[in-house]
């Protein structure tokens, strides 16, 4: 059975992880508080550009030639701020995910060793408790892997999906900027 130095040090290594796992988030979050600083400090620059640029046209086709101008780097600008978005959300995702696995795995092998260490002080013709117990326990863990690797192809394909609409944007920006 688990000793009280056992369940204190089991308890430690949960809040080590749980303030890990904070101090990650507040870190995710500070680079997003980042990002959208220096975006609307870009968007209010490049604005303020633009609108002196439109307030100097001399006639309506000028006007209309700049908006378009305008169009394709914005289009580009968007996707690139999603794109910070996204990377910066899976990095921090993904972090989560490693940290959770590892505690998962280090949990397992706990888990065994107090089922291992009850076997052996268990009494005759409890084998076949054991041998439930220990199934249960594999086939908890690998449920946890087919979720971990679900997670990971859905991952995958929103990354897919993120690389695959910036392409599209892109594109189109580029395509309505050519014609005006």
């Amino acid at each position: 059975m688990l000793t009280a130095e056992q369940i204190a040090a089991a308890q430690k290594a949960n809040l080590n992880t749980m303030f890990g796992l904070t101090t990650k988030a507040f870190e995710g979050m500070e680079k997003l508080v980042e990002l959208n600083i220096q975006a609307s400090k870009a968007a209010m620059g490049e604005s303020a550009n633009q609108a002196q640029a439109l307030l100097g046209a001399k006639d309506a086709q000028e006007l209309l030639a700049l908006q378009a101008s305008m169009m394709q780097p914005l289009a580009e600008k968007a996707v690139a701020y999603s794109r910070h978005v996204y990377d910066i959300t899976s990095g921090t995702a993904a972090e989560f995910s490693a940290a959770a696995e590892g505690q998962s795995a280090e949990a397992q092998k706990k888990f065994m060793a107090v089922v291992d260490n009850a076997a052996k002080n268990a009494p005759a013709g409890s084998e076949s408790a054991v041998a439930v117990m220990k199934s249960a326990v594999s086939a908890a863990s690998n449920a946890m892997e087919s979720v971990q690797k679900a997670v990971k192809q859905a991952t995958d394909m929103a990354e897919s999906n993120m690389n695959t609409m910036a392409a599209t944007a892109t594109t189109a920006a580029k395509a309505t900027a050519k014609k005006r």
